[in-house]
């Protein structure tokens, strides 16, 4: 069976990739699909995608791949597909926070991490084809931001096979500053919303808790945790 597998449609590939046949197997073992119907996004959003224009994917790797380690997946992960599509795209690609993926200001992928038995499942949702966003105004697409058409079954392969490997290795000690040098807007006077408050700011840096720290106009630097401040762009 292979570690891979390709399903016509689901609800979300996160559910199903725990009825892998080789789901209890140590190796990463991966599920793709062009149409989801009930993807997930961080905090309970939904990820929407157009049917055979994107890829949602989902690598599940055992917990003991990372030691102590666990708490910088995020980084690793987010780290690790802002390469993989700027390597694939031949251009500049950020990272959101905490983890989403953007080519020219256009959200183009994201990631959803969550914990089952003794595995992280990882899952990815990738904008590739699609050139509709009317209701979906910072999204874009591989094809929209770069005018690349990419085959979607190579495009998961690939992505498999990338992480697969890279999950093997250690994750390096200047995970945390990889990631704050793509960071989205860094050092930028950004705008940002505070419990329904604007205000002008600059993005300083995510700690290794994943913190946020901004230095507003009017309250000075401060740390944000997820959901409780909003980038306006």
């Amino acid at each position: 069976m292979s570690p891979l597998l390709y399903l016509q449609h689901c609800l979300s590939t996160n559910d199903e990739v725990v009825f892998h046949p080789n789901f209890q197997s140590n190796d990463p073992i991966g599920m793709y699909t062009f149409h989801q119907t009930k993807g997930r996004g961080q905090y309970g959003n939904s990820w929407k995608t157009t049917e055979h224009q994107n890829v949602a994917f989902t690598i599940a790797i055992e917990e003991a791949h990372f030691k102590n380690s666990g708490a910088l997946i995020n980084f690793y992960t987010a780290v690790i597909l802002r390469d993989f599509i700027a390597n694939l795209t031949k251009r500049e690609v950020k990272i959101k926070w905490p983890n989403d993926l953007i080519i020219k200001n256009k959200k183009i992928a994201g990631i959803l991490i969550e914990k089952k038995t003794n595995k992280y499942i990882i899952g990815i949702g990738i904008n590739v084809l699609q050139k509709d966003f009317i209701d979906l105004p910072k999204a874009g697409s591989i094809l929209t931001q770069t005018g690349q058409m990419v085959d979607l079954h190579l495009l998961a392969q690939d992505l498999f096979h990338c992480f697969s490997h890279l999950f093997n290795l250690k994750i390096p000690e200047d995970i945390v500053s990889v990631y704050n040098k793509h960071l989205f807007r860094k050092d930028e006077i950004s705008v940002f919303e505070i419990s329904g408050i604007r205000q002008n700011g600059i993005i300083q840096q995510v700690d290794a808790e994943g913190y946020l720290w901004i230095n507003l106009e009017k309250d000075g630097v401060r740390k944000f945790f997820h959901k409780e401040i909003e980038l306006l762009y």
